[in-house]
C-alpha cells in the first residue's frame, strides 16, 4: 500500500512501544529477578494476549489490572517469589517508562505543520495521564483516547472508529502511528491510513495487511507530510 499525505488531517499515536519504551520495564525487574529478560518478555506478551482474549470473551478489565495479572503470571512461570508490594512497585514503572528521543520534537513538528495529534491507547486514563506528563507532550496533543472509554481493546475496529468520533475526523483522514503490528493491522481494517514505527529495524509480519508507510522516527513521518 502507499501513503497519501493529502488525505491526512489528524494523526493518532499509540503509546506503549511507540511513544515510550516498554523494554525499559526490564530495569525494574533487575533488583528482584536473577534473569529479568525472559520474565520481562513473557510479561509483555501475556499482557497483549490477555487483551486479545478479553475482547473475545467479554472479560474487559482496565489495562493496568491486565498488566498486573500478566506480570504475576510471568513471575510465577519463572519461579520468582516476591511480595505483592514488590510486584506493584515493578508494575508502577509503567507510569515512568523511558521516552523515545524523537517523540517530543517529532510531534511538535507535526503539530506545527497543522496536524491535530492524539494518543489512542489500550492504557486506562490514569496510565495515559502519567505517560503524557512524563513524556512532556501535554501541550502538543489535543487529547488521549483510552480503550477504557468503550471497554474494548485494540485491534478491534470499534476502538479506532470510536476514536475517530472523538477526534471529529472522518476515518479516511486519520493516520494512525504505531510500533505494534497488530495495532497497524487493526487501524487499517477500520479504514485508517497506517504508519508503522520500526525502531528496531525488524521485518514486517508475513501475515496480514502491510502498513501504508514505515518509519524509524517521527521525523520521517514529518518529511513524508512535507512539514
Amino acid at each position: 500500500m502507499s501513503f497519501d499525505p493529502d488525505r491526512v488531517s489528524t494523526i493518532t499515536f499509540d503509546s506503549y512501544s511507540t511513544l515510550v519504551d516498554v523494554d525499559a520495564a526490564e530495569q525494574a525487574l533487575d533488583a528482584r529477578v536473577e534473569d529479568p529478560e525472559p520474565v520481562s518478555k513473557l510479561w509483555r506478551s501475556r499482557s497483549l494476549a490477555y487483551t486479545f482474549v478479553a475482547n473475545q470473551i467479554d472479560a474487559y478489565q482496565p489495562f493496568y489490572e491486565i498488566n498486573r495479572d500478566a506480570l504475576q503470571y510471568a513471575l510465577d512461570t519463572h519461579g520468582v517469589e516476591i511480595t505483592t508490594e514488590e510486584r506493584d512497585e515493578i508494575l508502577a514503572v509503567y507510569h515512568e517508562l523511558d521516552v523515545f528521543d524523537d517523540v517530543r520534537a517529532g510531534i511538535e513538528r507535526l503539530r506545527d505543520g497543522g496536524y491535530d495529534c492524539y494518543v489512542v491507547s489500550n492504557g486506562n486514563p490514569e496510565m495515559l495521564a502519567s505517560m503524557v506528563d512524563h513524556a512532556d507532550i501535554g501541550d502538543l496533543i489535543v487529547d488521549t483516547v483510552s480503550a477504557d472509554e468503550i471497554e474494548t481493546f485494540k485491534p478491534a475496529a470499534d476502538l479506532y472508529r470510536y476514536a475517530a468520533g472523538r477526534t471529529g475526523t472522518p476515518l479516511k483522514e486519520i493516520t494512525h502511528v504505531s510500533a505494534g503490528w497488530f495495532d497497524v493491522m487493526g487501524a487499517s481494517h477500520a479504514g485508517l491510513q497506517t504508519v508503522w514505527v520500526n525502531r528496531k529495524k525488524t521485518p514486517w509480519e508475513s501475515f496480514g495487511t502491510e502498513p501504508d508507510l514505515t518509519i524509524e522516527t517521527f521525523f520521517q513521518l514529518a518529511e513524508a507530510l512535507d512539514v
